[in-house]
């Protein structure tokens, strides 16, 4: 069981991918904002974020950043900003990760499985 963040404005997207991940036995959060995003990461601690780019507020680039300063959490990008910038952007915001939309759930469960089991040998999600 794996304590997810999905960070996304787009709701049926959202809830699709809390349905599947769930499904799978793992716990899963929500937030369709940056903002609210920072405040369930610190509040719930997740073990992996999920995080879009295009959000109101605070795009996910300075999600990412703002993330950094308190934890080490797996961080997987998943966009429809699909340009090499956008993802290089990303990683230097802290990214672990990056698919681009549209994407396929096993592709998804499979990454988020990776970075979890990873960051898990590695001693957890400090910053």
């Amino acid at each position: 069981m794996t304590r997810i963040l999905v960070i996304d404005d787009d709701l049926s997207l959202t809830q699709l991918m809390s349905m599947r991940l769930e499904k799978d036995g793992h716990v899963v959060y929500t937030a369709n904002s940056g903002r609210d995003g920072l405040d369930v990461a610190r509040l719930r601690q997740p073990e992996v974020v999920i995080l879009d780019v295009s959000m109101p507020e605070m795009d996910g680039f300075a999600v990412c950043r703002e993330l950094r300063e308190f934890s080490g959490v797996p961080v997987l990008f998943l966009t429809a900003f699909s340009q090499e910038e956008d993802m290089l952007k990303g990683f230097a915001a802290g990214a672990d990760d990056y698919m681009r939309k549209p994407f396929s759930m096993c592709e998804l469960e499979a990454r988020v499985n990776a970075l979890h089991t990873r960051s898990m040998r590695m001693g957890g999600v400090s910053p």
